[in-house]
This record gives structure tokens, sequence and C-alpha cells, in this order.
């Protein structure tokens, strides 16, 4: 078995359609794929349909953009195996989405006013499926330069960073109402990248709330994550889990799988089994 669990779509900010993470994921001898669409439960029963299809086992899933308002950090929360009706979800999320496609279209009209060219249809055309403009859709039309290149990552930082045209963020959720509404929905609560973002002083509060686990495998992860992540889950009880937090061309170069290999695994393991308090 070989597993996934972070991928992303078309149906968020993703530049694959499930059909396409699929074929990869295969290609990739993946057996088990997690689909984390931002903030959005849309496409999953037609997902794990096609993954039938292709034999592969679809574990449907949504990555939640939230808030520690204590801390004032964001953090993102996985959640697994809910039911798809997902009702507490989509109560909490869909609102994020709403403020989301207004605060894009917002920063549309602030490149424009700023004297940047670009052909509005090509972003609603990458959109087409999410329904909600993303940055990723609007840094696709920018530029045609790789999202690893430091040209791309000179114009996001120059538009939507620090005093940059762009640089308006939309209201997040509490993470700890994020942790509720996917246990609420019978799901498993996970949390995501806490080396990327440093939410590792929000997991106590987190675990209070319901949290089932901590992801462990992430790009932005090297070895003190690692320790941290196994020392967090050993004194919690928690499960890890992991994946490539794959955005397609909207993303690294990372591919669906590499994050989760035997190996990577056991050497992962190993620096957080063998770390003496």
């Amino acid at each position: 078995m070989k597993a996934d669990f972070h991928v992303h779509t078309t149906m968020s900010d993703g530049s694959m359609n499930f059909d396409e993470v699929i074929s990869m994921a295969i290609s990739n001898e993946v057996t088990h794929l997690g689909i984390t669409n931002h903030d959005t439960v849309k496409g999953l029963s037609e997902a794990i349909i096609a993954g039938e299809k292709a034999g592969i086992k679809i574990v449907p899933g949504i990555e939640i953009s939230a808030f520690d308002f204590e801390t004032g950090r964001k953090i993102h929360i996985l959640g697994f195996n809910f039911n798809l009706e997902a009702a507490n979800i989509k109560k909490l999320c869909d609102p994020i989405l709403e403020r989301r496609h207004n605060n894009s279209l917002w920063q549309i009209g602030e490149l424009k006013k700023n004297g940047y060219i670009f052909n509005i249809d090509n972003i609603y055309s990458r959109a087409k499926s999410s329904e909600v403009i993303y940055k990723q859709h609007i840094m696709a039309e920018l530029t045609e330069a790789d999202y690893s290149s430091k040209v791309y990552s000179d114009l996001y930082k120059k538009l939507f960073k620090g005093d940059g045209i762009c640089a308006r963020d939309i209201e997040y959720v509490d993470a700890t109402d994020a942790v509720r509404a996917i246990k609420e929905d019978g799901g498993i609560a996970i949390l995501a990248h806490p080396g990327q973002l440093d939410s590792y002083s929000s997991i106590d509060k987190l675990v209070i709330a319901g949290l089932d686990g901590i992801e462990l495998y992430h790009e932005d992860h090297g070895q003190e994550d690692y320790i941290k992540v196994m020392q967090y889950c050993r004194i919690h009880y928690l499960i890890t889990t992991g994946g490539s937090d794959f955005h397609g061309s909207y993303g690294s170069s990372a591919k669906i799988g590499q994050k989760t290999s035997a190996e990577e695994f056991i050497h992962a393991f190993d620096y957080g089994i063998n770390y003496k308090k």
C-alpha cells in the first residue's frame, strides 16, 4: 500500500482534474489517494466513483483554512472520511469560499487599476470547476514562470505580500471550530504541515477540540519537524499522515506519492522514535 493524503485538484487551487490526478497516482503506484481541496467538498462523490473504476481508493477529504486568534497564526486543518453531506463543514466553509472569491475580484480590480494587462476570461476559465477564483488562477494569468522559480516568487511577494497592491487577506474560521466541524460530520481531523505555518503552539488546544493527528510528511518538513511531530503524537496519542500537497502546475515540483514512500516513512519515524527528551 502506498498513500498520498494531501492532493488538490481543479475543484480548488490545483491545475489537474480528478481523472488526471488519479492517473498520476496510478502511474506512481499510489493505492490510496486523499483529495483535500481547500474549503470545499465539491465533487468528492464523483472522485470516489472515478477511483473505483480506476482501481484506486479515494479517501474523501478537505483542507480548511483556519486561524488561531490567540497566536495570530494561520492554521490548516485536514479532514478525512467524513459524511459526504458534510453539513457542518459546509456551514463553516461556504462563507470562506464566498469571501475568497470576492477578495480575488477585488485583487483583480487592483491589478487593472495599476496597469497590469491580462485576460480576465482566462482567469474565470481556470476557475470554472471551483467556481471560486484563487490567487493561483490570477498568478497563472500574470506569468508563465514556474511556481518554484524566483520570477514567480518575486512577483507573488510584490503583489500579495507586505505592501503589495493585492495584499488583503480574508477572514478565516477559528481552528478549533474547524476541528469540531470535521468531528461533528464523523470525520478525522489532522493538523496540516505545522512546520510550514509554525502552528505547533496550537496543538494542545486543538487536541481538546478533538484533533486526531498531525501531518508528518510534507515537503516543508525537515528533521526538526519530524522530531516535534512525533513528540506531540506520543504525548497526545495522535496518528500521523502525510502527502505531497500536490497542486499540479500551480504548486511545487512535488509529485503525487513523492512524500510517502516506505523509505521516507522509516527515515522520518526513526528521527522521532529515537529522539531522547
